[in-house]
């Protein structure tokens, strides 16, 4: 068994082609049961979680993702996310590779959105904000970054002196961004808006979002946290990466069906409904879209594979 270590993983899953192999498995599609969700403390999800997600293909990989996910990790400099990664032979068994699941998981995320935002954000968007300076921001700008020519990145954060870190980092790669402090006036003037935080109160509102945007749920990855408002779900397209994830662990999505704001019916297409054309995707200039990622074990499986095929 090989042990890919992480700046293989990350020279191997460079945007482009991870963003291919995760259009290529949705077409395509594996067997991903849904993903067990384990609160390590039920009364204070801040006390962490473990998530476990299988996935395979028959006659080709398996793959399983073992994370850990505590948000108290900021603090104690140590990141939130964590895990391994084990790929195997689905047809005889034999363990393949283990790699950290980290940079996997934060790379095929942000691919996922890159892909979504494929179909959903307007061609001639210029201006991408960043709401949230962890370590999933930087990838999905550099992702966002690799389908769209962006003339303006704003990067917004609670802790404004991390936002301006990140756009300092970021311009020197030549990414033309910013640190902003005023969020709703940049929510104003995005195309498209990313989130990527652990907040469980809606940061982005409806009334924020011009004609044609594009919203981009990141965070917010189990049913009692949340990114945007009622008022933001009920104007835009709504979309998901799968609509098991979306349904049963999603804030951004969960919280207003429970509360009749929207129904099952107002998802319009998910990630395999897109790259199989089974739906156009945006279908007006002035159409608000918003995807909402809750992340799948398909994901992991098409970047998994690409890091093993193209490590060294």
């Amino acid at each position: 068994m090989r042990i890919i270590e992480t700046s293989d993983i990350a020279a191997a899953l460079h945007y482009p082609a991870l963003i291919a192999a995760l259009r290529d498995m949705f077409a395509k599609g594996c067997t991903q049961p849904l993903r067990h969700h384990h609160a390590l403390d039920p009364e204070n999800e801040r006390k962490g979680t473990l998530l476990i997600m299988p996935a395979w293909q028959s006659g080709g990989f398996l793959g399983l993702k073992t994370v850990t996910v505590m948000p108290e990790n900021g603090t104690k400099g140590l990141p939130s996310v964590q895990g391994t990664y084990l790929l195997f032979d689905a047809e005889n068994g034999s363990a393949l590779a283990l790699m950290d699941a980290g940079e996997l998981t934060t790379r095929r995320t942000a691919a996922a959105s890159a892909l979504a935002a494929d179909y959903l954000a307007r061609k001639d968007a210029s201006s991408l904000l960043m709401v949230g300076a962890g370590a999933m921001a930087p990838c999905l700008i550099r992702a966002h970054a690799a389908i769209r020519d962006f003339t303006t990145v704003s990067i917004w954060n609670h802790r404004p002196e991390k936002a301006e870190i990140l756009a300092a980092e970021l311009t020197g790669e030549g990414i033309p961004a910013r640190a902003v402090t005023d969020l709703e006036a940049a929510a104003r003037e995005a195309d498209v808006i990313s989130c990527a935080t652990l907040s469980t109160e809606p940061l982005i509102q409806g009334d924020w979002l011009k004609p044609g945007a594009h919203l981009d749920l990141v965070g917010a990855f189990t049913p009692r946290m949340r990114e945007s408002d009622d008022a933001a779900v009920k104007i835009a397209s709504l979309f998901v990466d799968t609509r098991e994830g979306g349904l049963h662990e999603a804030g951004d999505i969960v919280q207003p069906l429970a509360a009749g704001v929207i129904t099952e019916a107002d998802i319009r297409a998910d990630l395999y409904d897109l790259c199989r054309r089974a739906h156009p995707g945006r279908t007006s200039e002035d159409e608000i879209t918003l995807f909402k990622s809750t992340g799948a074990a398909l994901e992991d499986l098409a970047a998994a594979i690409l890091a093993y095929q193209a490590a060294p």
